[in-house]
């Protein structure tokens, strides 16, 4: 129940803590970790005369504005009849966190940074991840470059795998230049600063629009959750805001999927096993079925991603309010994806969401263990040199890393709901314009339009069908249990 106490930052900071550790996480780094990590005095520099120096290149790293954990960059060039190369680099995180080592095993044992909006979780210290390993503007560092050819229609034609010293040019954000690409604001500073930076981002935006048509047409499904994430003025939450997806978030999801799927099938290549990310075909199919038929959709009787993307599209354009809601309805029907260990020649699982049968996590290392496992696998590929993990080995991990990952999104999620509690913890008795999100015995369930907070009706009944526009008034908040309360009102 509401109180009179009021929370601040410090009290979501301790609940983050003591949900890390109720989840099986480590919130803190060991004494052994800050010991290793005293003796790493710079950045990682080898000699190997198969790195190629690629450092005069035009790169650019786009993330969000507050990133200081960037894992990967991007580069193009044009070539003849409409061809373009496109480069990705990735940093080499395994130069300096190496296997079994202190670090490597807090990494290991939480498998991924966990980001609440009062305190973030990193899975390796910030001196590496927002430093030493990550590709940070106008320093020189190490990475794993994907190299691909793209004929004129984004169709891949080759793609090359190697070990390369990276510079970044131009650290962006994704809002900035996604204003610049759509025409609402100025080139940022860091890009204007940079000779041919301007033309470099519009021709890899072309790309990903290109690529974006292509992977829906082949069934990939175009989902949209909302995100809520709390702005904090000192120890106050001021707001909360959401997510927005836009031209650069999209540039740079395009061209990730793209390289996953690249590294899967290098590896593949090589004749090894690895870890890769899949989203199994729906065992639920015939629940998401039923939700399609309710909106007078007839889905095939087997799992369809096609048919599933174009009621999707439907969907979003005729009610764009309640996409989200039906998003996360399809995403809990379809099941959390997983990872699995993928033995050459054996058939592929499959990634469902995204229609791909080759699919691996590599370009997030400084925050996702899979990612490290992927890029060790890949140094070693390169090398000739012996797979670093067994396949018994492997096979804990992909499990243990799964785990962990539905672990970490439990605490953020619970998180989030103490976060928005925090938020309204001041407004008791305002009223609000909501719509019914959820309708079962359990109660009813509305989200708030603003601020895009979701609670339950306690004088709801299930006559309040989903997607309802209701009138309701804020009861109660607890921060402590994340739980907002509301009724509705004439």
């Amino acid at each position: 129940m509401h109180t009179n106490r009021h929370h601040h930052r410090s009290d979501l900071v301790r609940l983050a803590t003591l949900a890390m550790t109720e989840r099986g996480l480590q919130p803190e780094f060991s004494a052994s970790v800050e010991q290793q990590l005293a003796a790493i005095t710079a950045a990682a520099s080898e000699s190997d005369a198969t790195i190629r120096d690629l450092t005069g290149l035009l790169w650019c790293s786009i993330d969000n504005d507050d990133s200081r954990d960037l894992d990967q960059l991007t580069v193009c060039e044009p070539l003849e009849h409409g061809a373009l190369k496109m480069l990705v680099a990735i940093a080499d995180v395994d130069s300096l966190v190496k296997k079994g080592t202190a670090i490597d095993d807090h990494a290991r044992a939480n498998t991924t940074s966990v980001y609440t909006s009062a305190r973030i979780f990193p899975m390796l210290p910030e001196r590496l991840s927002t430093d030493l390993t990550s590709l940070n503007a106008d320093q020189n560092r190490l990475a794993l470059v994907t190299e691909m050819v793209f004929n004129a229609d984004a169709t891949l034609a080759s793609t090359t795998v190697y070990r390369a010293k990276v510079r970044n040019k131009a650290k962006l954000a994704y809002d900035a230049v996604s204003a610049w690409i759509d025409g609402q604001g100025a080139l940022p500073a860091a890009a204007a600063a940079v000779p041919g930076m301007d033309t470099q981002l519009r021709t890899q935006d072309a790309l990903a629009q290109q690529l974006r048509v292509l992977r829906h047409a082949q069934g990939s499904l175009e989902l949209e959750t909302l995100q809520p994430r709390a702005l904090f003025e000192g120890e106050k939450v001021i707001d909360v805001r959401l997510q927005v997806q836009n031209r650069a978030r999209q540039l740079i999801e395009e061209v990730m999927i793209t390289t996953n799927g690249c590294t899967a099938r290098f590896l593949a290549a090589s004749g090894g096993a690895s870890l890769r990310r899949v989203v199994r075909s729906p065992e639920r199919w015939a629940r998401i079925a039923e939700v399609a038929q309710g909106y007078g959709v007839t889905l095939p009787k087997e799992p369809d991603s096609k048919a599933l993307q174009a009621f999707l599209a439907q969907r979003h354009k005729a009610d764009p309010l309640r996409f989200p809601d039906l998003s996360l309805v399809i995403v809990k029907l379809m099941g959390r994806g997983e990872y699995v260990v993928e033995k050459a020649g054996s058939p592929p699982v499959g990634h469902f969401a995204l229609a791909v049968r080759d699919y691996t996590h590599s370009t997030a290392p400084n925050r996702r263990f899979p990612d490290l496992i992927t890029s060790r696998f890949i140094k070693a590929a390169l090398a000739g040199a012996p797979p670093p993990y067994s396949n018994g080995e492997m096979g804990d991990l992909a499990m243990h890393c799964t785990q962990q990952e539905d672990a970490a999104q439990k605490v953020e999620r619970r998180m989030r709901k103490s976060e928005m509690a925090l938020l309204l913890e001041s407004r008791i008795g305002q009223y609000f314009d909501a719509i019914v999100t959820g309708s079962s015995p359990e109660g009813v369930w509305v989200r708030v339009f603003s601020p895009p907070v979701e609670g339950k009706l306690l004088n709801g009944t299930m006559a309040l069908s989903v997607g309802r526009k209701v009138r309701v008034k804020l009861i109660e908040t607890n921060v402590e249990r994340g739980y907002i309360d509301f009724v509705t009102v004439a």
